[in-house]
């Protein structure tokens, strides 16, 4: 019995389900109410957040542990890399750079009225610097790191989504074409499409 806690339009839980989807694990999904958290959840997890990986009773509350649980079932296109080392690494390093640093700038960007310290554009700035390097990583190829997706592809996608929906406008108008073409892609693709439904 496996069972996915999950809320419809967080990115961890939008990765994590991605993964789940692509690798085909059976699974019921929960969606949470984030303001009337499922006491089975909480008794899981006592993080109290999403995604909450439920696996006969092995709990999986992280949801990059979430998609590498998913890929060691099951993983058609080599999402991993596994013959790859250096791809590996580099995967490991932007999925890092993105957790850790591009995600705090989002944060800022997209509640900006929430850190007055500094103007909205600022905070949009800096997490530009993000978009900059995978635009870059994209000259040469139609994924970050190669000619078919991986799981940094996957695990940052949903981030770089919430980053162009703060202001569509100026990503649909920013530099960023290769990246806005990866986007759109991964947006309309029957993976991404079939995890968002209602």
């Amino acid at each position: 019995m496996i069972t996915l806690y999950s809320f419809r339009r967080c990115p961890y839980a939008m990765r994590a389900r991605m993964a789940l989807r692509y690798s085909e694990v059976a699974l019921d999904i929960v969606e949470v109410s984030l303001k009337a958290k499922p006491a089975e959840m909480l008794a899981l997890s006592s993080k109290g957040t999403v995604p909450v990986l439920n696996v006969d009773g092995q709990v999986i509350d992280e949801s990059l542990a979430i998609m590498h649980w998913a890929l060691a079932q099951h993983d058609p296109q080599d999402w991993l890399l596994r013959n790859d080392p250096v791809g590996q690494a580099s995967m490991a390093a932007l999925i890092e750079e993105n957790d850790q640093v591009f995600k705090v700038h989002l944060n800022r960007y997209k509640y900006a009225e929430r850190y007055p310290e500094q103007p909205m554009v600022f905070y949009r700035g800096e997490g530009e610097r993000f978009l900059g390097k995978l635009e870059q990583l994209l000259e040469q190829r139609a994924y970050l790191l190669g000619a078919h997706p991986s799981l940094a592809d996957v695990a940052l996608m949903p981030f770089i989504r919430q980053f162009a929906h703060v202001d569509r406008e100026w990503f649909a108008q920013s530099p960023y074409r290769r990246l806005q073409r990866w986007l759109q892609g991964f947006l309309e693709s029957a993976l991404f499409t079939a995890v968002m439904k209602k």
